[in-house]
């Protein structure tokens, strides 16, 4: 069957006016705000009318470790919700706003794919309603302030060398990650090194994704720890007096976004921090006002179980209050083909031809990687569905060997997807095996208590998720961890940012690997957002772009259409 490019399908879209689509679950004119015909932000309102409703379900989808490629598991979100509605169940998915960093860099863009795509596809991969843009001013606008205050006296005694704070772009710009700034005379500010980070990691974003209303908001912003004082004592954004500017810049970031699939369903799109660097989830707001105002409710982790959904889970649900119903794991046999460690994929290459080919052997070998994905998502006590993402050089064997595998390592179900090509209509069996999966009973619960030493928490999901058999600390880290209990913040869950191509800190170690330890190289606080970030191995927090960046296909043509996003 020959599908149309995603861009092509998606600008052929029969849309719904917004307004349609938001009347379709329920919200009132006065609770969204229009921009352009096509896309809303929806007011908080909603959420005091609808305090007494009860939730819906609560679906979260993560994955397998994928390859560079990508194995379509916003692909699966979007199907899945889909999906719900073609089965008579009234559903929102809830997604991240991809970063520009990736879209004009090596991913591309991220609105799902094939039939089953967020429309305005261009809209939803490029600025939206600004929001992105909106967390980097008011991350820069306190970055400002600090070198401002340095500048004219620092009264708060703030060590130059003890600032932690750095400026963000929604660039993958590698050669931003180490500067130096204040150069030029005294009238340029104090001299001094510091550098950029991905604007989607920034503690900005992160707090966006986390607050439940705009005074938690600023509350928050005010508790950013940009450095520390000469004598050691943390310095925040509320003692340089900016946090309230900087929730004003973010007034409207605040509320949800409203857009629709291609088959009309609605979806939320809020926040969008880093599954790799950051907590790699949408928004708690937009969660809640979806889960008041539909049955079922489809949101995504970043990247595979090991990242995005243990960070849902030790993260997003501990500030929530939201307790997931059921996951969806989301695989392709090619993918667990890779992990058998015969198999290079390399994004922008072709396909390694032996990997369309039917190869049980490899698939068997590979297959430690979902095992170990879904004894994951069940060590959270949460009924778990694999979803197998069908390509069309798939065999019947293979995936009736993936459908054993996973069944005997726990799964409730696990079911064929072929939403790319099919759109709802191919997902039907997902829905049914996540409804019936949802009706379980279930026994969530978090993998460490807060209260917990620092390394114990550390060393738990280094053990317990990864697989390792234990954690080094280079100095630096050792140093931070103990600088941060110190002062008070050893009682926050913890983020840590490695790679998404495996299950330990080290890429190149495919499958279910053991035998290693995990480095942790250094340690970030994210006060007001409200977790430790630890950096494994050579985890960097500023991609940089690849020899060919994607950006280069990305144009308008000759109608004024943009061309080339995928």
């Amino acid at each position: 069957m020959s599908v149309p490019s995603d861009l092509d399908i998606a600008q052929s879209a029969k849309m719904k006016p917004i307004a349609e689509i938001a009347a379709s679950v329920g919200l009132l004119e006065d609770e969204i705000e229009f921009y352009g015909k096509y896309k809303a932000k929806v007011s908080l309102d909603v959420l005091k009318r609808l305090k007494d409703k009860p939730n819906g379900k609560y679906i979260d989808v993560t994955a397998i470790t994928p390859t560079p490629l990508g194995e379509g598991k916003t692909t699966t979100t979007v199907g899945l919700g889909q999906a719900l509605a073609k089965i008579g169940k009234s559903s929102t998915i809830c997604i991240r706003q991809p970063s520009l960093g990736p879209v004009f860099g090596i991913k591309g863009g991220a609105a799902g794919g094939g039939y089953a795509q967020v429309v305005p596809m261009e809209d939803f991969n490029l600025h939206l309603t600004g929001d992105v843009h909106a967390v980097s001013l008011a991350h820069n606008l306190l970055a400002a302030f600090i070198d401002n205050h340095l500048h004219h006296g620092n009264k708060l005694n703030i060590d130059p060398l003890g600032i932690t704070f750095r400026r963000v772009v929604d660039v993958s710009d590698r050669s931003l990650r180490n500067i130096i700034i204040g150069v030029g005379g005294k009238e340029n500010g104090v001299p001094r090194e510091t550098g950029y980070d991905i604007a989607v990691a920034s503690e900005v974003m992160a707090i966006l994704a986390l607050t439940t209303d705009i005074h938690d908001l600023k509350e928050r912003l005010g508790k950013i720890v940009i450095g520390t004082t000469r004598d050691g004592k943390p310095v925040t954004a509320g003692d340089l007096k900016v946090n309230g500017a900087m929730a004003v810049i973010l007034r409207d970031a605040i509320k949800p976004n409203l857009m629709q699939t291609l088959e009309n369903s609605p979806v939320f799109v809020h926040t969008g921090p880093f599954g790799n660097i950051a907590h790699g989830n949408s928004s708690i707001l937009a969660d809640q006002i979806a889960l008041k105002l539909t049955d079922y409710v489809v949101t995504e982790s970043g990247f595979g179980a090991d990242l995005g959904a243990e960070k849902f889970m030790n993260i997003k649900c501990r500030y929530s209050g939201l307790r997931p119903d059921a996951a969806v794991v989301v695989a392709t046999i090619r993918a667990l083909k890779m992990h058998s460690g015969k198999f290079r994929v390399v994004a922008g290459k072709p396909l390694d031809p032996a990997l369309t080919r039917e190869d049980l052997e490899s698939l068997r070998q590979g297959s430690g990687n979902l095992v170990k994905q879904i004894e994951n998502i069940r060590s959270f006590g949460i009924p778990a569905v694999v979803a197998i993402n069908r390509f069309s050089f798939d065999s019947d064997s293979e995936i009736e060997l993936v459908k054993k595998i996973s069944l005997e390592a726990g799964a409730d179900d696990a079911v064929l997807c072929d939403v790319w090509a099919k759109g709802g209509e191919g997902g039907a069996d997902l829905a049914h095996a996540v409804v019936k999966a949802a009706e379980e009973p279930s026994n969530f619960q978090f993998l460490y208590p807060l209260d917990a030493p620092l390394k114990e928490k550390v060393e738990a999901i280094a053990t317990k998720i990864y697989g390792a058999d234990g954690v080094t600390y280079l100095p630096e880290a050792e140093k931070k961890l103990k600088m941060y209990t110190d002062m008070g913040y050893a009682n926050l869950p913890i983020c840590m940012a490695k790679t998404h191509l495996s299950l330990s800190h080290d890429q190149s170690l495919k499958g279910r690997p053991s035998g290693f330890k995990v480095p942790i190289r250094d340690v970030r606080l994210s006060a007001g957002a409200g977790f430790l970030y630890l950096l494994l191995g050579e985890m960097r927090t500023m991609p940089g772009l690849p020899s060919v960046p994607a950006g280069e296909k990305v144009d308008i043509d000759e109608q004024g259409r943009v061309v080339g996003l995928f």
